[in-house]
């Protein structure tokens, strides 16, 4: 278990540094959305085989929902994506932050946020049955994040993980953005193992 805490832990890192070390030296907004979608790509090529790489406790979470991760597993992935996203943020001196463009309200930023966690972790769900190797996932899901990221994150930062939010938050002092961006990622994620539940497996089991 410690061999695949420590991959979450790295590939969080990894992630967060890049992506939010970005916005740190004032990239614009596509080249930010293309630096966390290759960081997740990175992230899963050479991570996955070792924990499957979700360095995103939403998905860590859903996977848990669905059985892709065993429930003893859940408390030490969390723990160490927590982890290594505080560490890359307090190494960036708290860089890129999420928060909420002016005149997006809560009900709006709820529902973008909770949709493209949903459509990223539908994404993910999508490109596990299809695909045979940890390739195509890695460049499938790296994209979902980039495209995403491009699109939403002018209007909530497009947090999609509440590990990315956490780290940079924690260390400008945003606390009390934090339950708003955990809840609403988790749910959107929530939403799309229900839905794997329900019509996949159920599917599957008819075949």
């Amino acid at each position: 278990m410690w061999q695949r805490a420590l991959a979450e832990f790295g590939g969080t890192w990894f992630m967060v540094f890049i992506g939010c070390g970005s916005i740190a030296l004032g990239a614009p907004g596509w080249l930010i959305s293309l630096a966390f979608g290759t960081a997740v790509t990175v992230a899963i090529l050479v991570l996955q085989p070792i924990s499957g790489a979700h360095i995103n406790p939403a998905v860590s979470i859903a996977f848990t929902r669905t059985g892709h991760l065993e429930r003893s597993a859940l408390v030490p992935y969390i723990a160490a994506q927590l982890s290594g996203a505080l560490l890359a943020a307090w190494m960036l001196k708290g860089a890129g932050p999420t928060q909420l463009a002016d005149g997006v309200s809560v009900a709006e930023a709820t529902a973008i946020e909770v949709f493209i966690t949903f459509m990223l972790m539908a994404s993910i769900y999508w490109i596990v049955i299809k695909s045979k190797t940890h390739v195509s996932i890695a460049f499938f899901v790296g994209a979902t994040v980039a495209v995403l990221a491009y699109f939403f994150g002018p209007l909530t930062g497009a947090s999609m993980n509440p590990a990315r939010t956490f780290g940079p938050n924690m260390i400008d002092g945003l606390y009390s953005s934090l339950p708003f961006y955990i809840f609403t990622t988790v749910i959107g994620a929530l939403i799309a193992a229900e839905i794997y539940l329900r019509f996949y497996k159920n599917l599957k089991a008819q075949d």
